[in-house]
C-alpha cells in the first residue's frame, strides 16, 4: 500500500519568514501601512489575496488586490532569487523519504512562480510527484482543498496522506482533509501547533524520522 507525505512550503521546505515580512513590509510602506512581526506572523500561511484584504481592508477592489498581490510576490522573489534559502535537513529528508518509497508532494498558498522559484532553484523538484499552488484552488487554508488536490494528483487516498505544516491554519486544512499532521515548531511554538491538532511536532527537519512517520500511518 502506497503512502504519501504532503508539505507546505514556506517555513517547512525553504527558511522564507524573514524574505516575506520583509516583501509585506516594503509593498505596505509605500501605502503607509506598517506590517509588524507579529501581524505577520499572525497571517503566515494564508493566501496572499486573504492577507491584502485583512491590512488593506475590503474596500480594496479585485483588480487591486491582483495588482498588489503581484508587486509583493514579486519582492519576494527578488529576496531570494540569489539563493534559495532551503530549511536546514530539507534535501536530506526527501531523499531520505523517497528511498523508503513515500511518495511525495507539495502544496502552497504560494503563487506558481515562487514554487517553480523554490522548486528549481532550491535543486528538489525531482522529488516531488504532486505539486500544488495557490492559485489552484478557489479558497485557501484553512479549507482543506489544496491538501486534497494534492492527495488526488498522488493518487492516494486522505487517510494515505500525512501533512508537515508550520502554522496553524495548515494544520486546520489537514485535518479538515482527513489527513494526520507532523507541526514544525518555529514559525508558530510547537504548543500553538499541538493546539491547532498536530498529531506530533519536530523543532527540525533531522526530527522527521522514517519511525515517526510510520507511527502516524498506523491504524
Amino acid at each position: 500500500m502506497a503512502f504519501g507525505i504532503i508539505f507546505d512550503m514556506d517555513g517547512v521546505l525553504v527558511d522564507s519568514e524573514r524574505a516575506h515580512h520583509e516583501s509585506w513590509r516594503r509593498l505596505a510602506r509605500k501605502h503607509g501601512i506598517d506590517v509588524s512581526a507579529e501581524r505577520f506572523r499572525e497571517s503566515f500561511g494564508r493566501p496572499s489575496r486573504d492577507i491584502i484584504r485583512a491590512i488593506w481592508g475590503e474596500s480594496v477592489s479585485d483588480a487591486g488586490v491582483q495588482r498588489l498581490d503581484a508587486e509583493k510576490e514579486a519582492l519576494y522573489r527578488e529576496l531570494i532569487s540569489q539563493a534559495v534559502p532551503l530549511m536546514p535537513g530539507c534535501r536530506e529528508l526527501l531523499e531520505r523519504l523517497r528511498k523508503a518509497g513515500y511518495r511525495l508532494a507539495v502544496a502552497t498558498s504560494g503563487p506558481p512562480e515562487n514554487l517553480e522559484l523554490v522548486l528549481s532553484d532550491g535543486l528538489i523538484a525531482n522529488y516531488f510527484e504532486a505539486e500544488v499552488h495557490g492559485f489552484e484552488t478557489a479558497v485557501g487554508k484553512p479549507a482543506p482543498d489544496c491538501f486534497l488536490l494534492a492527495a488526488e494528483q498522488l493518487e492516494l487516498s486522505p487517510s494515505s496522506c500525512v501533512v508537515v505544516e508550520d502554522a496553524p491554519v495548515g494544520v486546520q486544512a489537514a485535518l479538515a482533509a482527513g489527513m494526520k499532521v507532523i507541526g514544525l515548531a518555529g514559525t508558530h511554538p510547537a504548543e500553538t501547533l499541538q493546539a491547532a491538532g498536530a498529531a506530533s511536532t519536530i523543532t527540525s527537519l533531522d526530527e522527521l524520522t522514517l519511525e515517526l512517520v510510520a507511527r502516524l500511518f498506523q491504524p
